[in-house]
């Protein structure tokens, strides 16, 4: 008997459609429009966006937790529909709630949750999984009695107990102190090397510039960015660079200017905004040559996840909020 190949995504989405109906003659609400979306097997992936963009709706519809309206969903090749079974034994999920039953132990909420999906005593890794997450010493605790940095380490726990080749984290970090937080990401790190696909949804963007290899930006439902790290970060080369002067200026000298700097504290300082692929430092270098500046310290950052997350989500707000205005 041969094996399957492999699939190519471990998620893939085809105009993914989700409309919640109005009540009492209101109109309906679209919280998914026509997504469509790969995720890649063996990758990282950060699904990012504002509160109320469509990502927990698009999460609990692979879940089974909500159906969609149209569109076709695939987990591991599988589509949640037409083979649900399948598609939902392939994922596991970290919800954002603390869904645990107060008055069991990680070891029985884990074994029970070995049952539910029908895994055989003999092939259960109860031990295991709790060593892996840090939980091994609190395996016959009450839940109730651990903290709140334990009991996210126990919703990941839960979630592997079937070994499925995707796991979702939406918004796991959430509430967790640092030195937790460290220990969880080098847990989920190690499942990625060994061959897990992740899906993680966080507010913490340092979180997802760090982790994932391949982000995607949703908003008002739709897709508006999706491209590997790196990709994104260079699509927006956004940098800026500070003068500090040894000597306050009242005036911008011209050649600092004409390429829109700005006098900032008092005049001590200079400020300029370009992008590095069509306005080279040594440009701008040059200005200050000319300007005949004494320059007591100089310094440049570049835009990180967080400035473009803020410039893709704005412009697509005001793109739709302009479509409203036509519309109107």
């Amino acid at each position: 008997m041969s094996i399957p190949p492999l699939p190519d995504n471990a998620i893939s989405l085809r105009q993914l459609t989700k409309t919640y109906k109005g009540e009492k003659g209101r109109p309906g609400r679209r919280a998914l429009d026509a997504v469509d979306l790969d995720v890649p097997r063996g990758a990282f992936f950060g699904l990012l966006g504002p509160n109320g963009a469509g990502k927990s709706t698009l999460i609990n519809i692979l879940a089974g937790l909500v159906r969609k309206t149209a569109g076709e969903a695939r987990i591991w090749d599988r589509d949640i529909v037409r083979e649900e079974r399948a598609a939902r034994c392939a994922i596991g999920i970290v919800p954002q709630e603390l869904n645990l039953d107060p008055f069991f132990t990680p070891r029985e909420l884990l074994e029970m949750q070995a049952g539910l999906y029908g895994v055989p005593p003999r092939e259960r890794r109860t031990e295991e999984i709790l060593d892996a997450v840090g939980l091994g010493d609190k395996a016959d605790a009450y839940a109730r009695t651990l903290s709140g940095g334990m009991r996210r380490r126990l919703l990941v726990a839960k979630a592997m107990v079937h070994s499925p080749p995707v796991l979702i984290l939406d918004e796991p970090t959430a509430g967790v102190d640092i030195e937790l937080r460290r220990q969880l990401w080098d847990h989920v790190r190690e499942l990625n090397r060994q061959g897990t696909t992740i899906l993680l949804t966080t507010h913490y963007l340092e979180e997802a510039e760090e982790l994932c290899d391949r982000i995607a930006i949703i908003n008002h439902g739709r897709v508006v960015a999706c491209d590997s790290t790196p990709a994104l970060l260079r699509r927006f080369d956004n940098k800026t660079m500070t003068l500090t002067l040894k000597q306050p200026l009242d005036a911008l000298p011209a050649p600092l200017a004409a390429l829109g700097a700005e006098l900032r504290e008092g005049g001590s300082q200079i400020h300029l905004a370009y992008r590095a692929a069509s306005q080279p430092v040594d440009q701008i270098l040059e200005a200050v040559r000319q300007s005949g500046l004494s320059i007591h310290d100089l310094s440049t950052e570049e835009a990180d996840l967080e400035d473009i997350f803020l410039q893709v989500t704005r412009a697509d707000n005001a793109a739709t909020n302009g479509q409203g205005s036509a519309a109107a």
